[in-house]
């Protein structure tokens, strides 16, 4: 049996260690376990309500993004 993982983060800042450590680094392990299928995204619409500065946000969104892809 499957189990499936969802991991969102909302792209409002800077990514930093606390991200990594927290978020990052365990969400990665858990994929490569050949029962977990994980799915990952970026809630940047959920980030406006956040920030209110669509620039930011869109930057923040690139840098995460490369984090992710990075790791």
């Amino acid at each position: 049996m499957t189990t499936r993982v969802l991991t969102g983060i909302t792209p409002s800042g800077t990514p930093h260690l606390g991200n990594y450590v927290g978020a990052i680094r365990p969400a990665i392990a858990a994929s490569q376990a050949s029962d977990i299928e994980s799915f990952f995204f970026l809630a940047d619409l959920h980030s406006l309500i956040k920030a209110q500065e669509p620039e930011r946000t869109q930057r923040s969104t690139l840098e995460i993004a490369a984090s992710w892809l990075a790791c």
